[in-house]
């Protein structure tokens, strides 16, 4: 009977370690890369504000080609919503809407993720002339993990984790753009 208390014990002071060091971790996460692009930043930016233009370079759309999709609104325009479900684990449900446009420069959208988790977290594409036909993309994703949940931020890269996923998507499109 005291060995069992004190593998309970032992476990409870685990659990409220970790739950102390949540306190102190980060709850937010900012994840940024970018390529230049050979192409002028009107061709580029006139492209990608087209959120069913992922379809060619982002890695997230390409993982289950047959993920259900829906859309509501206008490409392109703020309220647009795609919409994926997916039997794949990877790529879940959820749905990402375009929530805010600086025309010719930026694009942000919001991402609900309904399963495997929920989650609702930001993502932006900015387009920046380097030259007269050179362009920077920068491609960024930012989300909150709250507490205590922040611990597995402790445990997971995820600069690493997304940074891969959107440097591999920027360099499919600077693929699709520049053929």
């Amino acid at each position: 009977m005291n060995i069992i208390k004190k593998i309970i014990l032992g476990l409870l002071a685990i659990v409220a370690l970790a739950l102390i060091v949540a306190l102190f971790l980060p709850k937010n996460y900012a994840v940024e890369r970018e390529i230049a692009i050979n192409q002028p930043k009107d061709s580029v930016y006139n492209y990608i504000k087209y959120v069913k233009n992922q379809d060619d370079f982002s890695v997230w759309n390409r993982k289950d080609p047959k993920m259900i999709k829906t859309f509501s609104g206008t490409d392109g325009t703020v309220g647009f919503v795609y919409s994926w479900n997916s039997q794949d684990k990877n790529v879940g449900v959820g749905e990402q809407e375009i929530k805010k446009i600086i025309e010719g420069e930026r694009i942000d959208f919001e991402l609900r993720f309904k399963v495997p988790f929920e989650s609702t977290d930001n993502a932006y594409i900015i387009t920046e002339a380097i030259s007269p036909n050179q362009t920077k993309v920068k491609w960024g994703f930012n989300g909150k993990m709250p507490y205590p949940m922040n611990l597995m931020l402790a445990v997971m890269n995820m600069e690493e984790m997304l940074g891969k996923d959107l440097q591999d998507g920027l360099n499919n499109l600077k693929v699709v753009l520049e053929k």
